[in-house]
């Protein structure tokens, strides 16, 4: 489904000043939001990125249980410890991200983590992944109604508080 850990590297050196760069701590934790937006120029990182393409499915391997996937608004280069992901059509974006997000998707990434203060997800633990894989029309009736239910918890929430 998935070619989990095959990426385009890039030296810093091939880096323009304009060019985004996303890091860690640039995505919210269990939401999906990208927090902030920062360019080469003001990050003046030296080390190697992954280059990614707008759409694709960005996961960070580094603390999965912090939960930051995010789907790219548009190109840019991320940190290593964040693995752009291609499903080769046969996942959605929006569906893959829910996916992992998911509590289902975290308990096997918890149980085979490794590192004690900085747990990562290594790659071949990563392709050994099992995850339901239903048909395309499928996954977006499913994205309708995950939308549709987190719509009325927000509401719920706005009339609580």
């Amino acid at each position: 489904i998935c070619d989990y850990g095959k990426c385009i590297n890039v030296n810093s050196s091939d880096l323009h000043p304009d060019d985004w760069i996303l890091d860690l701590e640039d995505i919210e934790k269990d939401t999906g939001n990208i927090i902030a937006f920062h360019t080469f120029e003001e990050r003046k990182s030296e080390s190697t990125k992954h280059k990614f393409n707008k759409g694709q499915v960005l996961y960070s391997k580094l603390r999965p249980y912090l939960n930051k996937v995010v789907i790219a608004p548009k190109d840019g280069f991320c940190t290593s410890e964040i693995i752009p992901l291609d499903f080769n059509g046969l996942l959605l974006s929006k569906y893959a991200q829910i996916l992992l997000m998911s509590s289902y998707f975290l308990e096997m990434v918890n149980m085979v983590t490794y590192g004690v203060k900085m747990p990562r997800l290594g790659t071949n633990d990563a392709k050994n992944m099992l995850i339901p894989l239903p048909p395309l029309a499928e996954q977006e009736r499913i994205i309708k109604k995950i939308e549709h239910i987190f719509t009325l918890l927000d509401k719920i929430y706005l009339n609580i508080i």
